[in-house]
This record gives C-alpha cells, sequence and structure tokens, in this order.
C-alpha cells in the first residue's frame, strides 16, 4: 500500500474565527479521530496538504502524520475519511483522518489492471471487463496498490474468476470467488 509523510501542529483554537484566521496564514484545520485516542485538532500548511492529498487522490495510500505538540513529536497513522474543499476556489478548507492500526485487518478496494493481449482476442474473440476493483482484507502494509492480472494465457470462451486472481500472502479476497473478472467471447477451437 502506498504511504506518504505528513506534518501537522495541535490547534489551540477553534471554532468558525479562528480556522478562518488560520487559512488566511496559509494552514488548514483538520483533526484526527479514531478507536485508537481521544480526536484532537490539528492545523497543516495548506500547500503541502493539497501536495500530499493530490499524491494519493483515488489511490490506497496511508499518511504517516507527525504530530507537533508544544516541541513534543508524535507519528500517527492515518487515512483520509472526508476533505472539504471550497466548491469555487477549490480549495482545502478542513480535512479529517481516521486513525488506523497497522496491526488490524481492515477492507479495502484495490483496482485490477489488465495486461497483455489475449490469445483468444487474437484469434477473433472479445475480451469483456466485468470487474474493474475488487474488495479484499488484509492488514494496511499487506494491501496492494493494484493487483496486476496477466490476460495473455485466455482463450476463446473463456473467463478469469476472482479467485484465480493469485494474492499475495496475508490478503484475503471478500468479493465472490466466483465472480468473473474478465471473459473471452467466442467458442474455442
Amino acid at each position: 500500500m502506498l504511504q506518504i509523510a505528513m506534518t501537522a501542529r495541535v490547534r489551540k483554537t477553534v471554532g468558525k474565527g479562528a480556522a478562518r484566521t488560520m487559512r488566511r496564514a496559509g494552514n488548514t484545520p483538520a483533526v484526527i479521530y479514531g478507536p485508537l485516542g481521544a480526536p484532537i485538532s490539528l492545523e497543516c500548511n495548506t500547500k503541502d496538504l493539497t501536495q500530499g492529498l493530490l499524491s494519493i487522490h483515488r489511490k490506497n495510500a496511508f499518511i504517516n502524520l507527525e504530530i507537533d505538540e508544544d516541541g513534543k513529536k508524535s507519528v500517527r497513522h492515518v487515512i483520509t475519511r472526508e476533505i472539504q474543499t471550497d466548491p469555487v476556489q477549490d480549495n482545502v478548507l478542513h480535512a479529517d483522518f481516521y486513525e488506523v492500526s497497522l496491526d488490524k485487518p481492515m477492507v479495502f478496494k484495490v483496482p485490477l489492471k489488465y495486461v497483455g493481449k489475449a490469445k483468444g482476442v487474437d484469434l477473433g474473440g472479445d475480451m469483456t471487463i466485468v470487474k474493474n476493483k475488487i474488495t479484499v482484507s488484509g492488514k494496511l502494509l499487506d494491501i496492494p496498490d493494484v493487483i496486476e492480472v496477466d490476460v495473455a494465457p485466455l482463450d476463446r470462451g473463456v473467463a478469469l474468476t476472482c479467485k484465480e486472481l493469485g494474492l499475495s500472502a496475508g490478503v484475503t479476497l471478500v468479493t465472490d470467488p466466483d465472480a468473473v473478472c474478465v471473459s473471452i467471447s467466442g467458442v474455442a477451437e
């Protein structure tokens, strides 16, 4: 799974007025919450936060968030829950981070990337992609960014199911194992 590093400071002030003042100074209010501790109000540098969020947009990723609390630094592992943006200027207004454990399994949707040209397509068949993502469960560091599926050996009349994908160790399939991912139409000779 993709991981990036970001920094934040503990916020001393809360409320609408304080948030506006913070945004004018080039910072964005944020909050971190989850089952591992009490919620903490944070402030992040807007430019760094935006660049970090754009680098992981639409990807399975977690953030190693270094939090500075009066000179005392700690690192928390978080995923983004909600990002509020200005509808006109598209600026980040607020970020919600959810703290996760690296030791407990979680459920994620992982994209499938089909590589190669199927043998059945060369023989006149048509390839139909049924699934672009599958749902898997595992520890955060075991979840892959993408699952590559080699379609080159597929002949006409063959369908590849989810159970045939070959997941890495520590990752279990949550999606129906008999669900078809890709199929090649036509009659095999």
